[in-house]
């Protein structure tokens, strides 16, 4: 476990994220959602992966970040998110290459390793963070990856910038675990697969996550997901005021049955 008492923690955290802008941003959730719901629900998810990064910066020697776009929205984020969450302004056409700059922004800050972590887990657990840092922590040039349920990965660190890795993806597809996998396999770079999880960018995993946080549904039998309170309120406002269970039912069929009542 590395020092607590280093001045630069052990990790950087750097979480790919958007301003939060109508028509522009959780487009996917539309429908059922309206443009200015699916960007209410970046926010939520925002300040709870931010509030999950100082829980874990408690427990283990990582400090949160947001890699940050489009350009000139630095102030969003300064109005939203502690202080104490650094922020990269990373904006590039590629995605590889914003993940590669967002790491590359971290190693220049002094950390010892960096990790890129996606803006659609709110309840992601602690743990994986934790263990993220610990198996970084061992000896010898290593990669941590953390699969999502769609084919893709959560967060991706590393102990060197690694650029192959983020080389000839086909991002936002079912294969983009797999073929960082292969690259990874490629240039020899040993990597520890951390437990699934999942990201809220569809109906169908915002469903997930309303069994999470309002019918307590665990996602997984062995992790506890973190509480995620702005995406509690969030989805509880919704519930009450904007008949979001009928219309998730409407929407997914038989996959959201009994969500009419959770309101009630």
């Amino acid at each position: 476990m590395p020092s607590r008492r280093s001045s630069i923690p052990f990790c950087g955290v750097a979480v790919m994220a958007k301003a939060s802008q109508p028509g522009l941003t959780k487009t996917r959730l539309c429908p059922p959602l309206t443009f200015e719901e699916a960007a209410s629900f970046n926010t939520a998810f925002l300040k709870d992966i931010a509030g999950n990064l100082i829980a874990a910066a408690a427990e283990t020697s990582l400090a949160g970040a947001m890699a940050f776009g489009p350009p000139k929205s630095e102030a969003f984020f300064r109005e939203h998110l502690p202080g104490d969450i650094a922020l990269y302004e990373v904006w590039t056409a590629d995605f590889g290459n914003c993940l590669s700059e967002a790491m590359r922004c971290q190693f220049a800050s002094g950390h010892s390793a960096a990790c890129v972590l996606n803006s659609d887990s709110p309840t992601l657990p602690i743990s994986l963070l934790t263990e993220m840092v610990d198996m970084l922590s061992c000896p010898g040039d290593r990669a941590v990856i953390g699969p999502s349920s769609d084919g893709g990965y959560y967060l991706l660190a590393c102990k060197a910038l690694h650029r192959r890795l983020f080389a000839g993806i086909a991002w936002s597809t079912e294969t983009v675990f797999a073929q960082t996998m292969e690259r990874a396999a490629e240039i020899g770079l040993p990597i520890h697969v951390l437990p699934e999880w999942y990201d809220v960018d569809d109906a169908a995993s915002l469903r997930l996550l309303a069994g999470e946080l309002l019918e307590g549904k665990n996602f997984s039998a062995s992790l506890r997901a973190s509480s995620a309170p702005h995406s509690t309120a969030l989805l509880q406002t919704m519930f009450a005021t904007a008949n979001l269970g009928e219309r998730l039912e409407d929407f997914l069929g038989d996959d959201a049955s009994g969500l009419r009542e959770v309101a009630a």
